[in-house]
């Protein structure tokens, strides 16, 4: 895999005072212990346990969630070894499966710190309504969710599907609303809508994937995460998206993630919305 990716957890902490339990919802680890899919359209360098573990001690967080890459396709040993490398007590994992999988494997999997499966649709994973659904019945008795990667376009589409859904569904990345955030569009009144009323939370992720800005997020897209704190606060995570793949694999610069969690601690504007974002909200949905 070639060179190794740097922590990018820039020369200084964060501005905001350490929330106890402070948790990074999103990010990934590359094992070079492992063979990508040779279908992998995201290839970065290795970044370590260790290399994380790092940048979690320099922000001031306590615990993650890490995520599976599509690189590795359903072998979710490199995520699950992380969870062990890193310490079960303070980490968690989300997985890919397939409808193939076993009983068997799911309980494994959630005795290794599995708490749900991502399926992403943005890079090319299979997601059949029906299989999912499927899915869904079969991980709500242990307590799992789903992640979902789609764009806020598509949730008029997928709004009645989401709304039976047996387990919680968590929508990475801002749900990849489009900017500018003058007036609601379709996409993000179903998105409010769903975020009221019905299974729906939402990852405060990678902002640079949304409005292309590889400092803190701008204006835009602090209107949007403001609106939907003040809407549900109790429905709202925050990720680094460490190593920040799509920018790591091309060899570009790390984001200024201080600055993007000082944005957070702006947008929530007071300490029991910031802890319910970093601390609350993560323990609740992930069992820490």
């Amino acid at each position: 895999m070639g060179r190794t990716v740097s922590t990018g957890a820039g020369a200084r902490t964060p501005a905001i005072a350490a929330v106890p339990g402070a948790c990074d919802c999103h990010f990934h680890i590359y094992d070079a212990r492992f063979a990508y899919e040779e279908s992998a359209a995201l290839r970065p360098p290795p970044s370590t346990s260790a290399s994380y573990r790092a940048f979690r001690n320099a922000l001031g967080l306590s615990r993650g969630v890490v995520i599976q890459p599509t690189s590795f396709g359903t072998d979710n040993r490199p995520t699950l070894f992380a969870v062990r490398e890193l310490g079960p007590a303070r980490t968690r994992a989300i997985v890919a499966i397939s409808p193939a999988v076993t009983d068997a494997e799911l309980l494994d999997m959630h005795a290794r710190g599995a708490r749900g499966f991502r399926v992403n649709a943005l890079r090319g994973a299979a997601f059949d309504l029906n299989d999912t659904e499927r899915l869904n019945e079969r991980v709500k008795d242990l307590g799992w969710h789903l992640e979902l990667h789609v764009k806020a376009a598509d949730l008029p589409t997928l709004a009645p599907w989401l709304s039976r859904q047996p387990v919680p569904v968590v929508l990475d990345h801002y749900a990849r609303v489009a900017l500018p955030a003058g007036g609601l569009s379709e996409g993000r009144e179903t998105l409010m809508r769903l975020l009221a009323d019905g299974p729906l939370w939402i990852k405060l992720s990678a902002p640079y994937l949304v409005d292309g800005q590889a400092g803190p997020p701008g204006a835009e897209l602090g209107s949007f995460a403001m609106a939907v704190l003040a809407a549900r606060p109790d429905r709202v995570l925050w990720g680094s998206d460490w190593p920040h793949p799509g920018l790591s694999a091309r060899g570009l610069p790390m984001p200024d993630n201080a600055g993007i969690l000082d944005s957070l601690a702006s947008w929530c504007g007071d300490e029991r919305t910031l802890n319910a974002v970093l601390a609350e909200n993560p323990r609740r949905l992930y069992g820490f």
